[in-house]
């Protein structure tokens, strides 16, 4: 096959010139955005930090952790923020859980360009859920990731679950 029809791929593309436009950050830009707006892929928000979902996804469901002050170094939160978002990665892991039984996680942060970090100056980190043979030909052969699931859809799933989640620790 030499073509693979993807139109949304022009979207990614396309933020490339738009992000060197744009002087905001686009995590300081989510900080105060709801999650019941339907343009914000927010799908949790607490008092120090948020979750929201990739709009450039690794797999399905991939969450970002991110703190709502805008540091790029982990020695610039305090013990609090940290607290809360190693507590908010967890809370993502059960959400992913309940909504798309992942196998397993891949979690972690690039601190920094030389680290990979695509977004280097407001540190977040990647929560990845992972399946038994989510890598296929598609990566392999043709250098292409399928995502299968519609992030809008996604996103209606996991506000519900981290919804769901919070009212039985409540109990």
């Amino acid at each position: 096959m030499d073509k693979l029809w993807s139109p949304w791929r022009s979207n990614y593309i396309e933020s490339f010139n738009q992000e060197k436009k744009s002087s905001e950050c686009i995590f300081c830009d989510a900080v105060n955005q709801n999650i019941s707006d339907d343009n914000s892929l927010k799908v949790y928000d607490n008092k120090t930090c948020f979750a929201v979902l990739n709009l450039y996804p690794y797999n399905s469901g991939h969450l970002m952790v991110v703190p709502k002050k805008h540091v790029s170094d982990l020695y610039q939160l305090s013990d609090d923020t940290i607290s809360e978002m190693m507590l908010t990665v967890k809370l993502s892991m059960r959400a992913l859980d309940s909504v798309m039984k992942p196998h397993g996680y891949n979690v972690g942060a690039n601190l920094g360009k030389a680290a990979g970090a695509g977004i280097d100056d407001h540190l977040h980190i990647h929560v990845v859920p992972r399946w038994n043979g989510d890598t296929n030909f598609m990566p392999a052969l043709g250098h292409v990731k399928i995502i299968s699931q519609d992030l809008i859809q996604t996103k209606k799933n996991l506000v519900e679950a981290f919804a769901k989640i919070l009212i039985e620790e409540k109990k």
